[in-house]
């Protein structure tokens, strides 16, 4: 069953969207060679607590930490670390907040200092892919209406999509029915109602789309070790059509 949301819930979706926009936006600036991926962690942890809101991330199922920082190679799910940025890594930063028990989730990936015009281009095109996947995120799609855009528009620019890890809908908890991947056959997939809230991800790969797990237990990774960049905006499906909460 996907829940659909009443206006209050959408409302109250939207403060903790807006919180989360906020923390999106301030560590993004922090974003600079030497900065070590624990001090991004620790900055986000603090603007989340000044605003009464939770991390959604921190404990959930055990993640330990704030934020997940994905650098490089790393898909999803990297733990903040030790690590040093260095110039030419990219970072991928997927935070989540909890505030008067409603849920929101995003992600970017951005540049340290000068990296490769190819992997630019991946940065660029996972950014756009999400931004044809939304436009799909209205009232009488399918959703793999959404899935099949994320798709075709990464592989016609020459990347591969992951297939391994998911979109989710998302409100009064974290992940939510329905699951949203990011390829698929277009006209397929449930109804999508005004209501629904989803929270769509592509993760995007330089070289080939499959994935392993690091023995951390949690870092997905590239398996041919090449560049993987991730974007996520929290999106209301309304009648005229999507609304991104996480702007």
């Amino acid at each position: 069953m996907v829940p659909l949301k009443s206006e209050k819930d959408l409302q109250m979706i939207k403060q903790s969207a807006q919180i989360l926009s906020k923390v999106m936006r301030r560590i993004g600036k922090v974003i600079q060679e030497g900065v070590l991926t624990r001090e991004i962690d620790a900055l986000a942890e603090e603007l989340i607590l000044e605003q009464n809101a939770l991390p959604a991330f921190k404990g959930y199922k055990g993640f330990p930490a704030t934020v997940c920082t994905s650098v490089n190679e790393e898909i999803v799910h990297g733990i903040p670390s030790e690590r040093r940025l260095k110039n030419g890594d990219i970072i991928g930063l997927d935070v989540g907040v909890k505030y008067n028990g409603y849920f929101s989730d995003a992600a970017v990936t951005l540049p340290v200092g000068l990296v490769p015009a190819k992997v630019k281009k991946l940065i660029q095109v996972t950014r756009e892919a999400l931004a044809e996947g939304i436009k799909e995120a209205k009232p009488g799609n399918h959703l793999l209406d959404i899935s099949a855009a994320i798709q075709c528009y990464v592989e016609k620019n020459g990347f591969s999509v992951v297939r391994q890890f998911v979109g989710h809908g998302i409100g009064t908890s974290l992940h939510e029915e329905p699951e949203i991947p990011n390829f698929g056959q277009p006209h397929h997939g449930l109804l999508l109602e005004k209501g629904m809230v989803l929270a769509i991800e592509p993760m995007v790969n330089l070289g080939g789309w499959e994935a392993e797990i690091l023995d951390n237990g949690w870092t997905a990774v590239t398996r041919d070790r090449l560049p993987s960049a991730h974007f996520e905006h929290t999106v209301a499906i309304t009648e005229k059509g999507p609304e991104i909460l996480t702007k």
